[in-house]
């Protein structure tokens, strides 16, 4: 269990974050979506505008990630109305659907994390980092009494 892939393996996070860069330029284009300098708005421009800082209620990042925001939370919609909740119910779920439902709130996260200047290989750093922390909480007998975010400040 690496941490890394074997040279030899595809690096399918990175798949993910081009073919979702390229769908969503493709769907910017396909609308004529522009960023505010008037020019064809891209998955690169907002990413960008992160750079630049340009961190403000009405600027690019914002939008876009409020936008991924709300877009996974009505897939959530979807996927709950998917999922059985009476117990005492002779129904069956769905699978494939619910798996399809997923990956759509994947195709959302991921252009959110782009959105927030996430590319695969800092996910997966954050990840690691924030997965260090969940144990450590886990071990030492996490509850809401005792929760702080002082251990998530540490994560960069």
């Amino acid at each position: 269990m690496g941490d890394k892939p074997v040279a030899d393996e595809p690096d399918m996070l990175k798949n993910i974050f081009e073919m979702q860069t390229e769908l969503n330029d493709y769907v910017f284009a396909k609308n004529n979506l522009n960023d505010e300098d008037g020019k064809a708005l891209s998955m690169a421009s907002i990413f960008s505008a992160i750079n630049k800082g340009d961190l403000k209620v009405n600027e690019l990042p914002n939008t876009w990630l409020s936008r991924y925001s709300r877009a996974m939370t009505e897939e959530i919609k979807e996927l709950d109305d998917e999922l059985l909740w009476k117990w005492w119910s002779k129904d069956e779920i769905d699978l494939q659907n619910i798996r399809v439902e997923l990956i759509d709130i994947l195709h959302f996260l991921v252009s959110a994390m782009i959105c927030a200047g996430l590319t695969p290989d800092k996910v997966f750093d954050i990840y690691r980092q924030k997965h260090s922390v969940n144990l450590r909480r886990q071990d030492s007998g996490y509850s809401k009494s005792g929760k702080t975010e002082a251990d998530n400040r540490g994560i960069v």
